[in-house]
């Protein structure tokens, strides 16, 4: 049988890349506990490349008490610092410690809003594009970073 066509950054000689972009990449989530798992990830992947943390996956599962916002909020400076000393993650303190501050923010989001899936893609996107992730300006406009 032959392969399906795949986006061309998928590493085809990489098993778990491959089923990571077939079974989850671009598909929408609205569990709570998979949204902050990401978003944990996502922070950890900044200035490295995302196969770097899907190597580690679950590393900082065991490490971030599988991504329950609730039990992570509640982590020590002690029990950090074990993740820092022990844990198969990315070992930058602030990234690690920032998780704890995320996983607060994360419930204070959820007892407001009753889910961080209130937020869709339109909304993500205009953000984006007011703080300059992406560069939307027409291509006459002298803004435009192309």
């Amino acid at each position: 049988m032959e392969s399906p066509n795949r986006c061309v950054w998928v590493p085809l000689d990489k098993p778990d890349y491959v089923a990571y972009h077939d079974d989850e990449w671009g598909i929408p989530v609205h569990d709570d506990r998979l949204l902050f798992e990401m978003l944990i990830l996502e922070g950890a992947q900044a200035g490295l490349s995302w196969y770097t943390i899907l190597r580690r996956r679950d590393g900082y599962r065991a490490a971030f008490r599988n991504f329950d916002p609730a039990k992570v909020a509640r982590m020590t400076d002690a029990q950090l610092e074990r993740v820092l000393a022990t844990g198969n993650v990315i070992r930058n303190r602030l990234k690690v410690f920032a998780t704890r501050v995320n996983a607060r923010v994360f419930l204070a989001i959820q007892k407001e809003f009753g889910s961080l899936s209130f937020v869709g893609s339109t909304i993500i996107y205009a953000y984006m594009q007011a703080t300059g992730l992406v560069d939307d300006h027409s291509a006459g406009c002298f803004k435009a970073r192309r």
